[in-house]
């Protein structure tokens, strides 16, 4: 399939381009997939990650819909990584954006030394992804770079930058507990496991700072009182968060769904 063109600029509130883009133009849904933020590498090593995949890593060859000029992501494994870096680009960009703007130019050391570690986190993540998906299904089944829009998060508001940190970072812990069950290599499942422990860490450091001295960190918004887990996302619901702000399309007609028994 011929890779798709698409633009790599980050849109802000200022241009009169992204005003143009606001309708949603994130995916086409075929085969229900899974929901992955940021296959968030810290502390991770390279041998953990194994580049080489398993034999029972399924073909990771997408296969979109007859006719369509949209990039697919891909079946199995490779295709729920490729999810998962169309997640890490935008949280990638939204705290490069973060670091531009007025609110974290004024704002208190410790709150932009903990914007900093965000920022070169989601930066090592997405391009970790880059170089991991390609090593192991080629660059024609890597997800290209995805043109964002930011134009409604107020950069110069503390309040708006925050509201939405804090929805991508809940976002991405939610999802990566409704995805267990769909990753069939064992080894992207214990990875997947560290990545959702560092997230829930992130969520935690924003809630704090928009509501400090308060249990809200782990809030009954996100943490059930009665089992003490993390709420598990499906896929609708993190397309209502992150859609709106992903112009470049593509399409997921062939991730997995859940295993069987799992």
């Amino acid at each position: 399939m011929k890779k798709p063109l698409v633009k790599v600029d980050v849109l802000d509130a200022s241009s009169e381009k992204s005003k143009n883009n606001s309708r949603r133009k994130f995916i086409k849904l075929g085969g229900l997939g899974i929901a992955g933020t940021s296959f968030l590498l810290y502390g991770c090593s390279e041998e953990e990650f194994n580049p080489g995949g398993s034999p029972d890593m399924p073909d990771p060859t997408p296969d979109p819909d007859p006719g369509m000029e949209v990039f697919d992501l891909g079946s199995g494994d490779v295709g729920i990584l490729n999810y998962a870096y169309a997640l890490e680009q935008l949280e990638a960009a939204f705290y490069t954006q973060v670091r531009a703007g007025a609110y974290y130019a004024g704002a208190p050391q410790e709150e932009k030394d903990l914007f900093d570690d965000l920022y070169n986190h989601e930066v090592i993540h997405r391009d970790f992804f880059k170089a991991a998906i390609t090593s192991v299904a080629g660059e024609e089944n890597t997800l290209p770079d995805l043109e964002f829009d930011v134009s409604s998060i107020d950069f110069d508001s503390r309040d708006s930058v925050l509201a939405t940190a804090m929805a991508l970072e809940d976002t991405g812990v939610g999802a990566y507990n409704g995805a267990g069950d769909r990753i069939a290599d064992a080894t992207y499942l214990t990875l997947a496991g560290k990545i959702v422990s560092v997230e829930a860490r992130h969520a935690s450091a924003i809630r704090s700072l928009i509501n400090p001295d308060s249990a809200d960190f782990a809030g009954d918004d996100i943490v059930n009182p009665e089992n003490g887990l993390d709420v598990a996302y499906d896929p609708s619901e993190v397309f209502d968060i992150a859609g709106d702000f992903i112009v470049t399309e593509f399409t997921a007609n062939n991730l997995p769904e859940p295993m069987t028994g799992a």
